[in-house]
């Protein structure tokens, strides 16, 4: 997978890196990659408004979110939210 994706079905939030283990948490950055942080706001605000208004991501937010096949991984207070998507 290249570039983020701009359409999905559905997106959930399914952990944060405050409540795994770190085997957890290195396997579910495997093979992360940079995603772009416009697209996971916007798919975040449209399909998770709740999580989006709580953590105001209308207002910047200097940390970089990645990406994996199966997961957007939005980064907020040093704490990585792991939101499974399916196409």
């Amino acid at each position: 997978m290249k570039k983020t994706p701009t359409k999905v079905r559905y997106l959930e939030y399914e952990t944060d890196c405050t409540r795994i283990s770190t085997y957890t948490w290195n396997r579910l950055m495997e093979n992360k990659t940079v995603a772009n942080t416009r697209i996971v706001n916007r798919l975040v605000k449209k399909h998770l408004p709740d999580l989006y208004n709580s953590l105001a991501l209308n207002l910047c937010n200097p940390y970089q979110y990645y990406k994996t096949s199966t997961h957007l991984i939005l980064v907020h207070s040093s704490i990585e939210y792991f939101l499974r998507y399916k196409l």
